[in-house]
């Protein structure tokens, strides 16, 4: 058994490693022969292992013989005539959020490192190892899942494959789900199971130039591990492809593993958000959505603007908020033995809870019912999907926002800003990345309606397909 090291950051001259393929071609490759399970995972584990790349800041924790072990009993399954399902034999990392059975959950903390190890797996975990998928290790993340940047003093911050070769400029991979979107980016897993709160899947979907999926809340079953806000807590996947995500997204959700086909975007009716999730955004990556956007029109989608003015109100109407409100219900037993192990900048978005009443809790619990009747009205029943630019900013650099705690309050609220709308919406959303080779990397955000899913997922496809020539 290994685990890996706690070091302080990954090395900002860390190469990138090529990803894996896309899940459809890997599981091609295992039904034709041209692969095994058992290559796909020392490919994973070279790489963890490599002392040029970050996969001991990436991974928290490895079970290399374990690994290797799963994957030779999938490969001896496939040669007898069983295939559990697309998925089966395939590299998938764990956010350390989640219960693994034999292991402990520490949430990229080090006040959890005395608890005891995990009695059951997670629901979702328990349905990856049957749907055969081969868990790798549990990947990194902002200490608790509370903060979109993905910075940990613990154990070290992943970094994004964008600009990582020049000291003093490597740039975050995001948060919360740090680790599980640089162990898809460094070709350390095939997909990564994530969690979203309020954009913890896509904010590093989109820094590190991959796809990224928040279902529905209610979609996956959330028992076993540590919650954030267990009204706004989501779990998904971040892959290489739309296809990637639904194909797990369909395996949580217990599903039948059969991805959406893609939706032609003829008359595909896209409502582009403009005010509040426009505010402040980078230049170069409204016009990178702009011409996206000029490419889903010549598809033949009925492409318009909407304002949903609910948006602006939110300031007020979170002013406390679910995530901290939760949160401090869940920690403030543990505050009380180990205040001093937490990230300063992590307790004190947890204690912002304290003192909320009952009734704070219950004004905010109808403001959001009310603000959920408003966007049926003015974007659900309007538009198949609404799109928003998934991060207003391209990824930051680590070292200016370690050192500047004013700096990183003020980025990190931006970073969360448009993907928590969604959240506070229980919409599901999906970013996928629209920029151009080599450029700077971007996520174009699509939403939609509670328990349109599915729908979304085609339509993503769809997306995806039209943009395709840009990447």
């Amino acid at each position: 058994m290994t685990t890996a090291s706690t070091t302080p950051s990954a090395s900002a001259s860390s190469p990138s490693f090529a990803p894996f393929p896309p899940l459809a071609d890997l599981a091609a490759d295992l039904a034709a022969g041209r692969t095994t399970s058992r290559a796909l995972a020392e490919a994973a584990l070279e790489r963890i292992a490599s002392p040029s790349g970050q996969g001991a800041t990436v991974f928290l924790h490895v079970d290399v013989e374990r690994v290797r072990a799963v994957a030779d009993a999938h490969d001896r399954l496939r040669a007898s005539g069983t295939v559990l399902s697309p998925l089966a034999g395939i590299p998938v990392s764990v956010k350390d959020l989640f219960d693994v059975a034999g292991e402990v959950t520490r949430a990229g903390s080090t006040a959890l490192a005395d608890a005891a190890p995990a009695k059951a797996d997670a629901a979702v975990v328990a349905r990856l190892r049957h749907a055969g998928a081969v868990l790798v290790g549990r990947t990194n993340m902002s200490e608790f899942a509370f903060s979109g940047l993905g910075l940990n003093p613990h154990y070290g911050t992943p970094l994004s494959p964008y600009r990582r070769g020049v000291d003093g400029d490597a740039r975050v991979a995001g948060g919360s789900s740090s680790g599980a979107a640089a162990s898809v980016a460094d070709g350390m897993a095939a997909v990564a199971l994530g969690t979203d709160t309020g954009g913890s899947i896509r904010i590093p979907a989109a820094f590190c130039g991959l796809t990224g999926f928040k279902p529905t809340a209610a979609r996956i079953p959330r028992t076993g591990g540590v919650p954030l806000s267990t009204t706004l807590d989501s779990f998904g996947a971040i892959g290489n492809t739309v296809a990637c995500c639904a194909l797990v997204d369909r395996v949580l959700a217990g599903l039948a593993p059969r991805v959406p086909a893609a939706r032609h975007l003829e008359g595909v009716r896209l409502g582009v958000l403009t005010h509040y999730v426009t505010d402040d955004v980078d230049p170069d990556i409204a016009q990178t959505l702009d011409t996206a956007l000029k490419h889903l029109d010549a598809a033949g989608a009925i492409v318009s603007d909407v304002r949903f003015s609910a948006f602006e109100r939110f300031a007020e109407i979170n002013r406390i908020g679910f995530s901290s409100m939760e949160a401090y219900a869940w920690h403030r037993a543990l505050i009380e033995r180990h205040r001093d192990d937490y990230d300063p900048r992590v307790l004190a978005r947890i204690l912002k809870g304290e003192p909320a009443s009952a009734a704070d809790y219950l004004d905010l619990i109808a403001a959001r019912a009310a603000v959920m009747e408003e966007a049926q009205a003015t974007l659900w029943s309007r538009f198949d999907a609404v799109i928003a630019p998934t991060v207003a900013i391209a990824p930051p650099a680590v070292a200016p926002l370690a050192a500047d705690g004013e700096l990183f309050a003020r980025t990190n609220a931006l970073v969360l800003r448009n993907p928590s709308a969604f959240n506070f919406l229980d919409a599901c959303a999906l970013s996928l990345p629209c920029h151009r080779h080599g450029a700077a990397p971007v996520g174009m955000m699509l939403a939609a309606a509670p328990h349109a899913d599915d729908a979304l997922l085609a339509i993503g496809r769809g997306v995806e397909a039209v943009l395709a020539p840009l990447r």
